[in-house]
Parts: C-alpha cells; structure tokens; sequence
C-alpha cells in the first residue's frame, strides 16, 4: 500500500524553514539558530527520532491492548548520533514502561519495540526513488488518513505471536 503524500515545500523564511503538509495540520521543519535556521520547528533528524518513538510508543500501546496486558504508561526516548569515522547513524531509544507487568511482560514488550514498522525500516535501511515531477502536488487539506502505518503496526503484532 502507498501512503498518501507528504508534501514539503521552503517558505522563503530564513535559509532552511519548510512547511509540511501531512495528515492534520501543517508545520514548519528548521534548524537551530546556531546553524542559520530560525528555530521554527523540529529538525529532519529530530522528526526521524519522533517518528521511531511514536510508532514505538503506539506499536507497545497495540500490543498490549490486544494481548490484554495492564500497561498504563509508556514513555520512549530517542537520541540520535552519527559516528564520525564510520557514518554510520545509531538511534538510541530509552523505555519507561508504567503498569502491573511482570518480568516476562516487560520483556515481551521490550522485544516488541524492536518490531515496531519504523525501526525495522530504519535498521534494514530503504530504498529511495527519486523523479523529476511534472507539476507540483496539490496540498489537501484535511486529507484522507493514511493507512500504511497501522497496518504495519497489526502485522508486527501478528508476527511477534508467531
């Protein structure tokens, strides 16, 4: 299934400052001040450690639900860095799971995580296509949802059972 289109487009404010047009409303992606941006809104890389917490926040939230677990907070926590001789990125993610959980549980969710659908993407890596357009997409506001993600998350619990 193809999502439908996130649409980024610059604003002609500051030197890095787009808008993104995605499901809800739209918002600004920047940089930090110290790098010339106006500090208008998350960085790319702020929005990849967002998008790998979300989905492992909402992935475990699932998980539990449909296993009838008493999981009543999560917490993720995502860092990112780069090594400087290799390049290769590492996104480090921290787990504060609140519930009346045993050991076993904690586990099982703490297994989870590592199946939620955007970091298996991050750590298998994905293939990029890139087109030349005819013309620009039309920006839809209140655009129909996307359902790429959920059912991913569905398929990862499903397999997570064997």
């Amino acid at each position: 299934m193809t999502s439908q289109p996130v649409i980024v487009q610059p604003t002609g404010q500051g030197d890095f400052q787009v808008r993104v047009n995605a499901q809800g409303p739209s918002f600004f992606v920047d940089e930090p001040l110290a790098m010339g941006g106006l500090a208008s809104g998350p960085t790319p890389y702020d929005l990849l450690s967002a998008a790998l917490g979300a989905c492992t926040a909402m992935t475990l939230g699932l998980y539990a639900r449909r296993k009838g677990l008493a999981l009543t907070d999560v917490q993720v926590s995502v860092t990112h860095r780069r090594d400087a001789i290799t390049g290769r990125d590492t996104f480090e993610r921290a787990l504060y799971i609140e519930g009346s959980l045993d050991e076993a549980q904690a586990a099982r969710l703490l297994d989870m995580a590592d199946r939620c659908p955007v970091g298996k993407t991050l750590s298998v890596g994905a293939d990029i296509v890139t087109h030349l357009a005819p013309k620009t997409e039309p920006v839809i506001p209140n655009r129909p949802c996307d359902q790429t993600h959920p059912g991913a998350m569905v398929q990862a619990c499903e397999e997570m059972d064997g």
